[in-house]
């Protein structure tokens, strides 16, 4: 429902006129004060999922535009660079060793790229596929993705799937954040697998219980929606501008009908039909406690609709996104993100220009080799940290 779907309405986040207290020495019941606690937790996961929502839209989309035309041109780069040394390869003038360091850079290459996606890509993985790999940089690589194996195993808490398939860390970041995000959609089948069974062991008597809560607070849900119907019908208003208003809200209330969205309803209900704030108060405790059932399930759908937007940026944006954080932080880690995609790119159309030069291209094959060593050395740090 848009803020500014009808004039004068409340704000979406403004539940100060549901909160329920009690008259002068007196005490709220029990019932009275669930009815509060869930309220709050409503207005503040409906504050995360705005505030997630505006920072989201403030970004999402320059920060993917960014991503992906970057990702366009190192996959172009990167390819160009694999051709390359394939024709220097078949052409050049190397020694013994200076192939076996453009083989391995070659393969290195073939390891970001997608060989499935491009016939060209394809046809190279297949020649060099069955080539030997120099032995002693073979083995630097298979020891750093060991080491990084076990820090994503400690993260994930099962071991990664067939771990022998991939000989370089990044192919073991990669097979990680597969099975993190399968992980995750089957953690989150197995807590609806345990709710469903929670509520199937429900004994009988609790069981009776919930059900009459739900016929009452379906009710309770039905009155309101009936008494906003009633006042809002928009064939029984003849003025033209009126109507149009009563349609619109009318649309607002049918929707949040159809979601069982008790605060949104109330909300309306004191608006349009002229109800005191805090008028919930004089209800029977069993009446609010059905109340309560309507909330809490508007709380467990928050929550849901909360977890399942920050794993949905968290995936998109590449950066753990989370309503709770500081969102300068968030925004910072977006842009240094898109600044290491764009020194990427650069780093790679000035070896493309560096190599066309045969001397250069022999201490570019070098140094490669160098920073694949110093790679491998290095303790591996990543996503799961």
């Amino acid at each position: 429902m848009s803020e500014t779907a009808a004039p004068n309405a409340l704000p979406l986040t403004d539940f100060s006129g549901l909160v329920l207290r009690a008259p002068e020495q007196a005490k709220l019941s029990p019932a009275q004060k669930r009815f509060n606690e869930l309220l709050a937790r409503i207005e503040h996961l409906t504050h995360q999922v705005q505030r997630l929502q505006a920072w989201s839209d403030r970004h999402r989309h320059a920060h993917v535009q960014v991503l992906y035309s970057a990702a366009q041109q190192m996959r172009e780069l990167r390819k160009s660079l694999l051709l390359f040394l394939h024709d220097q390869l078949h052409s050049a003038d190397l020694t013994a060793q200076q192939q076996r360091m453009a083989r391995n850079k070659l393969r290195s290459l073939m390891d970001l790229l997608s060989p499935l996606a491009d016939p060209q890509v394809q046809a190279l993985a297949d020649l060099y596929a069955d080539d030997e790999v120099d032995q002693e940089e073979a083995q630097e690589l298979a020891e750093a993705a060991e080491l990084v194996r076990a820090k994503i195993e400690a993260a994930l808490g099962q071991p990664i799937d067939n771990p022998s398939q991939y000989r370089t860390p990044q192919a073991m970041v990669a097979a990680g954040m597969r099975q993190w995000q399968r992980q995750q959609d089957a953690d989150d089948d197995r807590k609806a697998a345990k709710r469903a069974a929670r509520k199937a062991k429900k004994k009988p008597a609790v069981q009776e219980k919930a059900e009459l809560q739900q016929t009452d607070a379906k009710t309770a849900l039905r009155t309101i929606f009936r008494q906003l119907a009633s006042a809002l019908h928009p064939d029984r208003e003849p003025d033209e501008q009126e109507r149009k208003r009563k349609t619109a809200l009318m649309s607002e209330v049918n929707a949040a009908y159809e979601k069982s969205d008790l605060t949104t309803l109330m909300r309306l209900q004191m608006q349009i039909t002229q109800v005191a704030p805090g008028a919930s108060a004089r209800l029977a405790d069993d009446k609010l406690a059905a109340m309560c059932l309507l909330l809490k399930e508007q709380v467990s759908a928050l929550e849901d609709d909360l977890d399942q937007m920050q794993f949905r940026l968290s995936r998109e944006l590449c950066i753990p996104v989370r309503a709770d954080a500081d969102e300068a932080a968030m925004t910072q880690a977006l842009q240094r993100m898109q600044a290491d995609q764009r020194h990427e790119v650069d780093s790679l159309q000035a070896d493309l220009r560096r190599i066309g030069n045969a001397a250069e291209f022999k201490r570019w094959l070098k140094e490669q080799a160098q920073l694949t060593k110093e790679k491998a050395r290095e303790e591996p740090a990543g996503w799961w940290d």
